[in-house]
């Protein structure tokens, strides 16, 4: 048995240290649990006030937080950035040389598990959207072929390098050198250990910080999952004339969870690999039906000039404030995006961190943070740039869905103008689906492991949260898709305690890399035991 196969028996087996749980932290448990729960009966009580106070603290969180929010995800990127450039990024994580995953599989999972749900329900409406509502830092005339290039670029913007680098760069190192090298829980209260030291680890204060944590990313997670519901109940019934009802939504929902559930009970090595890798064969099939048989010459040039304006007009995007924007459109588009990805921050840091082993520092900073963003730039280019070609030649109208935000209407009217039409229709709904489905498996794993506070959580715990979202969605949707939107928002207002957990990373990433090239003997310092696998190398 291989070195890495032993290690992991023995931790599988051995008892679990103080502080870690086999099915959860009793404060981590009761507070997530116990939001669900409020929030659910507050909406039973009284519908209209429980969404008009989120959308005040939204509002609020939105105008006075968003340059901090914007602040915090330019210094992470660039920080992450200059770290590669260092000797320090090829230190390895976990102390190995070799990777639990082929890098094929490695890339496959954070694909399809870090931005894809939102990413895929997005990338058709919105580069239509900003092609028919110039972004505030653009003059171009709407609907004219001079707002292409800004259209893409501004939604290259929201999905791009620092969304991505804020969901696993820093903070994974943080987290990777904290679980692999110091034996400390995969959860987010560790992110504060080098600040507050073990009154946060074994204390009240982190089940407190990983709670808050957990709400966000449920939070976050049923939005896209019931947007879901909605959106493959108005396929249907676009397609093939199924009855678009709370019966068709809650089917698909019943589906949904089943099969993302069943892939975070078996784990990463074997249903969100699985499922991982069968979207991104998918997504290939999609993209190279569209790019061969759609506007082929205008996608390619699309791209080409939105990406450099992507780049030219980076700062002025990404530093866009209230005070030089209208007050709804820095709500609905930059903030909420950069709030959203700070409340995934330290769960989806966590997943990074867990998929990563075997990866040097400047593979996992590269590949999350450059590679990605790329990759996401060029399905939107497919998706929402042949949705820009079909809008400006006249072929479909999207003006009234999109000023009313039906973006599930923007994906399925694009999909059936695209070469194939019902059955490129069909493809991109089931791609959704799946994507949708892999952001649920990681989240749900996720949450079980800061739950838990180990990295092989009961599979109980795993279907537990896997159902409660799944269960909340449908609740929500009973009661109407707005209150699907009050959780989305809610997400605003829970970035602001994640963003205080993510900001340490911003000096302790740094520090954690050299220590880890330090103990493998990549700067100055050798280590004083090397990994047996790596000492058989040398």
């Amino acid at each position: 048995m291989k070195s890495s196969q032993k290690i992991a028996a023995r931790e599988k087996h051995e008892a679990l240290p103080e502080g870690q749980y086999r099915f959860g932290d009793p404060v981590v448990l009761i507070c997530s649990i116990g939001f669900i729960l409020l929030f659910i009966g507050l909406s039973l009580f009284d519908l209209e006030g429980v969404a008009e106070a989120i959308s005040a603290g939204f509002a609020w969180t939105a105008r006075t937080l968003g340059s901090y929010f914007q602040i915090l995800l330019l210094l992470t990127f660039f920080i992450a950035l200059g770290l590669t450039a260092t000797p320090a990024a090829s230190a390895r994580i976990g102390g190995t040389r070799t990777p639990e995953l082929s890098t094929f599989k490695w890339v496959s999972i954070i694909m399809c598990t870090l931005l894809a749900g939102g990413g895929v329900f997005f990338a058709a409406g919105e580069p239509v959207y900003h092609f028919l509502v110039t972004p505030p830092a653009f003059d171009t005339e709407p609907g004219t072929a001079q707002a292409i290039a800004p259209a893409l670029a501004q939604s290259f913007m929201h999905w791009g390098f620092l969304a991505w680098a804020i969901l696993g760069s820093l903070t994974a190192i943080v987290l990777a050198h904290a679980h692999y090298d110091k034996g400390q829980p995969l959860q987010p209260r560790t992110l504060l250990y080098p600040v507050f030291g073990e009154k946060v680890m074994k204390g009240k204060l982190g089940g407190v910080v990983d709670a808050l944590c957990v709400i966000a990313v449920v939070a976050g997670t049923v939005g896209p999952i019931g947007f879901l519901a909605t959106q493959v109940s108005f396929g249907l019934h676009e397609l093939f004339g199924v009855t678009n009802d709370y019966t068709t939504q809650l089917s698909v929902l019943v589906v949904l969870g089943i099969v993302y559930v069943t892939s975070a009970v078996t784990g990463i090595d074997k249903g969100i690999q699985i499922m991982s890798r069968f979207n991104v064969f998918l997504a290939l099939a999609v993209a190279a039906v569209i790019f061969i048989f759609g506007p082929t010459l205008f996608m390619v040039n699309a791209f080409t000039q939105g990406f450099g304006q992507y780049l030219t007009s980076f700062f002025a995007m990404s530093t866009m404030t209230a005070q030089s924007a209208p007050d709804w459109w820095m709500q609905w588009w930059t903030v909420f995006f950069f709030a959203w990805f700070l409340g995934y921050g330290p769960l989806m840091a966590i997943f990074v961190a867990r998929i990563s082993k075997g990866r040097t520092i400047r593979q996992m900073i590269l590949t999350v943070a450059v590679l990605a963003p790329v990759a996401t730039a060029i399905w939107f280019t497919l998706l929402g740039g042949a949705g820009i070609f079909y809008q400006f030649t006249g072929v479909i109208d999207l003006t009234d869905a999109l000023n009313n935000f039906q973006f599930d209407v923007a994906t399925l009217t694009v999909a059936q103008a695209l070469p194939g039409g019902t059955a490129m229709a069909v493809a991109i709904l089931t791609l959704t689906t799946i994507f949708v489905a892999t952001t649920g498996d990681s989240m749900s794993y996720a949450i079980a492991v800061v739950s838990a506070g180990h990295d092989d959580p009961s599979p109980l715990v795993r279907a537990f949260w896997g159902i409660s979202m799944a269960l909340m969605a449908a609740i929500l949707l009973y009661m109407g898709a707005g209150q699907i939107s009050a959780l989305q928002q809610f997400i605003v207002i829970t970035a602001i305690p994640v963003s205080l957990v993510l900001l340490p990373s911003l000096w302790t990433g740094p520090q954690a890399a050299f220590a880890m090239a330090r103990a493998q003997g990549i700067t100055s310092q050798r280590p004083a035991i090397l990994p047996a696998d790596e000492a058989g190398e040398r």
